[in-house]
C-alpha cells in the first residue's frame, strides 16, 4: 500500500535544486574529494531513501556525479532489485539533471549501456525509443498524467543520448521555481507506475510472456512472470540463501553430500522458489513478499514440478508426488 508523501516534510526538491545549481561550478575543480560529492552521499541520497521508503522498503536509491571523472549529466535513480540494481540495464525511475539549462527531469527510463554495447548507439537509440513507446502503451493511465515529449539534456555524449532515447514519460522542473509538494506528488505517482509495470510483465512482449507461462490468460500470465522475476532476482536469492539450509526442501537433495568432486565449489545448484499462490497475487500487492517465509529452496527437478501444480505453495503435495513416483 502506498503512503502519501505529504505525511512528512521533504527536502528532496530543495536538494536536487542545490545539485543542479552548483554542479557546473563544481566541475571546474578536482573530482576527487569534491564537496559536492559528499553532499550527494551524505544529504541528497539519504533524503531520497527516506522518501522512497514510504513506497516500498525494497527499492534501492543510488546517485551519481561520475566515476573518477565528472559526469555530463548527474542523476538520482530508484531501482527495484527484481528488475535491476544498476542504471546500465532494466528500467527504473530517475531524476536527470541538465545543469546547463538548470532543469531537472523526472523520468521513467531504461538502462542504455547494455543496449549500446550490443547494438551500437544509432540502432540502440531506435530500440530504446521503441521500448519507451511500449512502456507508455502498457501504462496508459500513468503516461497520460505525465509528458511523453522527448527530453533534452544538452549534450551529445553517449550516456545523455541514451537517457534521451530511453525516456518513456516524465516531467520537467525549472530549478528556479521547483516546489516540494509537486515533486512529492509526482514521485509518488511515478513510483506507482513503476510498480505497476513490473506487475504487468515489464517490457516483455505478450507472446513471449504467454510462451513462458504456458497460459493464455493475461492476468495469470503476468502473475507467473512476476513470480519468476522474483525467484530469479539475485537480490532475493542472496537473502533466501542466507536464511535457509542449503538442502532441497522436498526431496532433501544435499549438494554438499551428493555432488562429491562435482567442481561446483562456490555454486549452490538449488533454485529459489516463490511459493506465494498466484491466485493471491492481485495487482497492487503482488510484490509484497517476505524473506524467507514466502520462499522454498528446491532442486531444479522439484522446482519444475511444483510450478506444474495448481497451488505452487503446496510443498506437502509435491512431496507426496515425489514419494509416489519412487514407490512405483
Amino acid at each position: 500500500m502506498f503512503l502519501n508523501l505529504n505525511q512528512r516534510d521533504t527536502m528532496l526538491g530543495q536538494l536536487l535544486s542545490k545539485l543542479a545549481s552548483e554542479y557546473e561550478n563544481a566541475c571546474l575543480g578536482d573530482f576527487s574529494g569534491a564537496p559536492i560529492g559528499r553532499f550527494v552521499k551524505d544529504e541528497l541520497t539519504p533524503e531520497a531513501r527516506s522518501v522512497v521508503r514510504y513506497h516500498n522498503t525494497d527499492l534501492l536509491v543510488k546517485a551519481s556525479i561520475g566515476q573518477g571523472t565528472w559526469a555530463t549529466i548527474p542523476w538520482l535513480a530508484i531501482f527495484d532489485p527484481i528488475i535491476t540494481t544498476s542504471a546500465t540495464r532494466g528500467f527504473y525511475v530517475v531524476f536527470l539533471i541538465n545543469p546547463s539549462d538548470q532543469k531537472i527531469f523526472l523520468s521513467f527510463n531504461q538502462g542504455t549501456t547494455e543496449i549500446f554495447d550490443e547494438f551500437g548507439i544509432k540502432t540502440g537509440e531506435q530500440i530504446l525509443r521503441r521500448r519507451a513507446k511500449d512502456i507508455c502503451d502498457r501504462l496508459p493511465e500513468y503516461s497520460k498524467k505525465f509528458s511523453t515529449h522527448e527530453i533534452s539534456l544538452g549534450s551529445s555524449a553517449r550516456l545523455p543520448r541514451g537517457y534521451e532515447a530511453g525516456h518513456a514519460f516524465g516531467k520537467c522542473y525549472y530549478v528556479s521555481r521547483i516546489e516540494e509538494r509537486e515533486i512529492s506528488d509526482d514521485l509518488q505517482l511515478m513510483l506507482q507506475a513503476y510498480e505497476t509495470l513490473i506487475e504487468r510483465g515489464g517490457t516483455m512482449p505478450p507472446d513471449i510472456m504467454r510462451s513462458e507461462s504456458g497460459s493464455e490468460n493475461i492476468e495469470e500470465t503476468r502473475q507467473y512472470i512476476l513470480s519468476r522475476r522474483i525467484e530469479r532476482s539475485s537480490h532475493v536469492r542472496k537473502k533466501v540463501l542466507e536464511c535457509k539450509e542449503h538442502i532441497c526442501e522436498c526431496c532433501k537433495f544435499d549438494p554438499e553430500k551428493h555432488l562429491v568432486n562435482s567442481g561446483l565449489k562456490g555454486h549452490i545448484p538449488l533454485d529459489v522458489h516463490h511459493s506465494k499462490p498466484l491466485k493471491e497475487l492481485h495487482e497492487g500487492e503482488k510484490k509484497h513478499y517476505k524473506i524467507p517465509d514466502d520462499f522454498l529452496l528446491l532442486c531444479p527437478n522439484c522446482h519444475r514440478l511444483i510450478h506444474q501444480q495448481s497451488d505452487p505453495s503446496d510443498l506437502d503435495k509435491l512431496k507426496s508426488r515425489i514419494r509416489f513416483k519412487y514407490l512405483l
